[in-house]
């Protein structure tokens, strides 16, 4: 059997935690198994060689922060494997280069295109622990790129597909996913088993457990995926396909505070604008979220949606560029704002979910800004200073506590 184990920063953030990752490696090793290990890098290494950089030059071009920032995961997998020779294991330490984990190249935030898999079953022959770099990739110029925040999880569900893993497992520093993020709900509580969609949605919506891409590629390629705690030896989390006869109304709570409100105002209200107006910011790497259009008064209308508060700035140097073109009267922008959201495969066919959250948020005086819904899922804007609130309110409304 083979198994990929991925360990994010916090677990390898001290020469303590690498030999208690070590030993937790090694054991199944010795049961047997075939061991991939993903490293982070150590700790908070990657804000740390930012902040760096930021001193240097702040206008730093992303290929120079991406052969900045792969150091921080080069530096976990050696020691990594230094550790677990010294415990009398056999164990290598490779990159993404030396593995082949090929990506496009768009730096910074860079997507995986295929893995070479010939290295790492080479070095499983020899019986030995192979460990390797997550986050990262190596495009056609022989560049190293970057994932973007959370990309060792995607390394970790990348390589359990390419080498057909018995099972991947994402350990962190809590015991698994929870209803809500426990440090904001006191009575959050932990969930058993997880679908793909409802992982991908609460990812995608600000839970900060799993990479919303590492769990696309899992529903994709079926992964299972098991998130626990590398700190203890609780169950953990199953992601799955999984079949209940009875879901939950609402599986979890996500709050998401990297958000921000953009409005274009009296554009023409004709045919084909809304589409060009989106097209220009997709053409710049800028996604959308949330869509809110007025009805349209004297031949013009408003547009509201949001974007990921990184991607503020540009976003709206790109509409003020174009404005001419697009038919924009004004852009206006709100970073005082966050989404909260309501996921749950149950919702399908339970009617009056929209309306207990609305309760829920009305009951706290609090204010909705927008709206968006899918089948499993309900997302408001909310002012950011009331968004910690607002979770509890919600969690509350629909009982998740134990």
């Amino acid at each position: 059997m083979l198994v990929v184990k991925k360990f994010g920063g916090s677990s390898v953030a001290n020469k303590e935690r690498i030999f208690n990752v070590a030993r937790r490696c090694i054991e199944d090793y010795r049961a047997g198994y075939d061991v991939v290990v993903v490293l982070s890098a150590m700790g908070d290494a990657t804000d740390e060689l930012l902040a760096l950089a930021g001193t240097i030059n702040p206008k730093a071009k992303k290929r120079e922060l991406d052969m900045l920032l792969t150091t921080g995961e080069q530096v976990s997998v050696s020691l990594m494997a230094m550790a677990m020779q010294s415990l009398d294991v056999p164990a290598v330490s490779l990159n993404a280069f030396q593995v082949r984990m090929h990506s496009t190249s768009r730096y910074g935030n860079a997507r995986f295109k295929r893995v070479e898999t010939e290295r790492i079953l080479h070095e499983l022959d020899s019986r030995k622990i192979v460990i390797v770099t997550g986050f990262q990739g190596v495009n056609k110029y022989d560049d190293v790129t970057t994932l973007g925040r959370g990309g060792s999880d995607t390394t970790a569900v990348a390589l359990a597909a390419a080498l057909h893993a018995d099972r991947c497992e994402i350990y962190t520093d809590v015991d698994g996913v929870y209803t809500a993020d426990p440090r904001v709900v006191r009575n959050a509580r932990k969930i058993d088993t997880i679908t793909y969609d409802e992982m991908l949605e609460l990812a995608s919506l600000g839970a900060k457990v799993l990479h919303n891409r590492s769990v696309e590629m899992a529903k994709k390629y079926n992964v299972e995926l098991v998130v626990r705690s590398s700190l203890n030896r609780s169950e953990g989390t199953v992601v799955k396909e999984a079949k209940r006869m009875e879901k939950l109304l609402v599986t979890g709570v996500a709050a998401d505070k990297n958000t921000a409100r953009i409005s274009v105002i009296g554009v023409v209200d004709k045919p084909g604008i809304a589409f060009r107006i989106f097209d220009t910011l997709a053409k710049n790497n800028i996604n959308v979220d949330i869509i809110l259009q007025s009805v349209g008064r004297e031949g013009t209308k408003d547009i509201s949606f949001t974007v990921a508060s990184d991607d503020l700035g540009e976003a709206i140097r790109i509409l003020e560029e174009n404005k001419e073109r697009l038919t924009i009267q004004e852009v206006t922008w709100n970073e005082d704002v966050a989404k909260l959201s309501v996921v749950g495969a149950g919702m399908m066919s339970n009617p009056g979910v929209a309306a207990k959250m609305f309760e829920s948020l009305y009951n706290s005086r609090i204010n909705i800004n927008m709206i968006s819904t899918s089948e499993i899922r309900i997302t408001v804007l909310v002012p950011k200073n009331e968004i910690d609130k607002a979770m509890n309110a919600v969690h509350d409304g629909f009982a998740m506590s134990d």
